[in-house]
């Protein structure tokens, strides 16, 4: 018992419910937990792995080789004996040369028989081989080159992702934020609702109201109700959504101010945090080493090789008085194939200003989108500022068509088509701050400042 209460402690946090998270500790716990972050940071171990691995074609190859072999063949046998510096005249069969069969004529017609029908024998060789490349035109140093800069794009791509991410966990807040906004005007309008319904019973008791203005009051009610749930629904979506993205079950949230507000836009800083440009330069610099790669193939290749060993037919034995060495250095130069080389050259070189313009194009590009996102978020604020002002005229119509409603002055059709009016203009202020909170994310994620709050 006491072993199952232990582990149900143990893993309580696991199940842990997060309530009144703030939007600055959603951002850390995404940058820790999210699970699509994590798989980039692995792909950005792994691009580095590569680099460090191309990086260690310098220093050559080590290998050491341990064999052992059995053979009757009679090539394979003198070629044993030869290696382990055992072979004898005896092995050329030189018996059958000083007493050769009877009836023999011409001695050069013998077959020797210890030469052609050797015992089986034993063969173990160990050895250690040095591969080293001298000089290869260059083409190790741009590999490396090439490949520690395809680990800083995958960091990019990593950082390019955060920023998506912290935008999608800002989006949320906000919009939980105002969900939240839209519910507790929903509420207020609902009591508003069941507060002319009592005023209509009311005034049916005293023959002022008929049965169709409650049935048609009750059907306004019934269609308020019906939008408060689908809020609460909606606000349940965004905070799973939130626990998705933080890889947590989080229950409730501090409540944010319903508009962001709005980053300042400095185009020296755009062009030097933009993430997008920075993998335009540095796609850039990759396509121009890719040029220099192409080069190194029309340059010859030079190699240093040694090897150090020992054989014989028992293993390791006597191994300085039989080992052996070899060294050497050897030169490849591809002279022609065919133009094969030119041709990729040619086409590096062409990728190269091809990449050159789309750094250009990127440039411009942010740039443009910076100055289009910025001018629909000063749109929107127009919108809000409208809709505000709309929404508290609607609401002081509402109130004046309600009294004049007592008054017997006007229906009660006409009070719910001001009543949904107020509800109107309330659902275009949260489309307009919703609208704009995602244009002031987006302004955030271009300027790479994803994680300022």
């Amino acid at each position: 018992m006491r072993k199952i209460w232990f582990l149900l402690c143990i893993s309580m946090p696991l199940f842990a419910e997060i309530k009144q998270l703030s939007l600055q500790q959603a951002i850390e716990m995404l940058k820790k937990e999210n699970l699509e972050l994590k798989i980039a940071k692995f792909n950005a171990e792994i691009k580095k792995l590569e680099s460090k691995a191309v990086e260690g074609m310098n220093y050559g190859k080590l290998d050491a080789t341990l064999m052992a072999m059995r053979s009757n063949d009679a090539g394979n046998v003198f070629g044993f004996k030869l290696q382990s510096r055992e072979a004898t005249f005896g092995d050329f069969g030189f018996s059958d040369f000083l007493a050769p069969p009877p009836g023999t004529t011409d001695i050069l017609t013998v077959q020797p028989h210890d030469l052609n029908y050797p015992d089986a024998r034993n063969h173990f060789q160990t050895k250690i081989s040095y591969m080293l490349p001298l000089y290869t035109g260059g083409k190790l140093t741009e590999y490396s080159r090439i490949s520690k800069m395809l680990y800083e794009m995958s960091q990019l791509d990593t950082k390019q992702l955060l920023n998506a991410k912290i935008y999608e966990t800002k989006k949320a807040f906000y919009d939980i934020s105002l969900v939240e906004n839209y519910i507790f005007n929903l509420k207020k309008i609902m009591k508003n609702i069941s507060t002319l319904e009592n005023v209509v019973r009311a005034m049916q008791k005293e023959g002022y109201a008929k049965e169709i203005d409650l049935l048609e009051v009750q059907a306004r009610k019934a269609e308020a109700e019906s939008m408060y749930n689908q809020a609460k629904l909606n606000r349940e979506l965004a905070y799973q959504f939130l626990s998705f993205l933080l890889n947590k079950d989080v229950k409730s949230i501090k409540r944010v101010y319903d508009v962001a507000p709005m980053p300042s836009v400095d185009r020296t800083a755009l062009e030097s945090n933009n993430l997008d440009i920075q993998k335009a330069k540095l796609g850039l610099q990759i396509s121009e080493h890719a040029v220099e790669l192409e080069k190194s193939r029309f340059l010859p290749e030079v190699g240093a090789f040694a090897e150090y060993g020992s054989a014989d037919n028992t293993l390791w034995n006597d191994f300085t008085d039989k080992d052996f060495y070899t060294v050497g250095v050897q030169l490849s130069w591809n002279i022609f194939n065919g133009g094969v080389d030119e041709k990729n050259m040619e086409k590096a070189k062409v990728n190269y200003l091809k990449v050159k313009d789309q750094v250009e194009l990127a440039r411009k590009g942010i740039a443009l989108k910076a100055k289009k996102l910025r001018t629909e978020i000063l749109s929107a604020d127009a919108d809000i500022r409208s809709f505000k002002k709309q929404l508290l005229f609607a609401k002081k119509v509402y109130e004046n068509y309600r009294t004049r409603y007592k008054e017997g002055m006007v229906s009660i059709s006409d009070v719910l088509i001001k009543q949904s009016k107020e509800l109107e203009m309330l659902l275009k202020l949260l489309t307009a701050k919703n609208k704009r909170n995602t244009k002031v994310f987006e302004l955030d994620s271009i300027l790479n400042r994803g994680g300022a709050v």
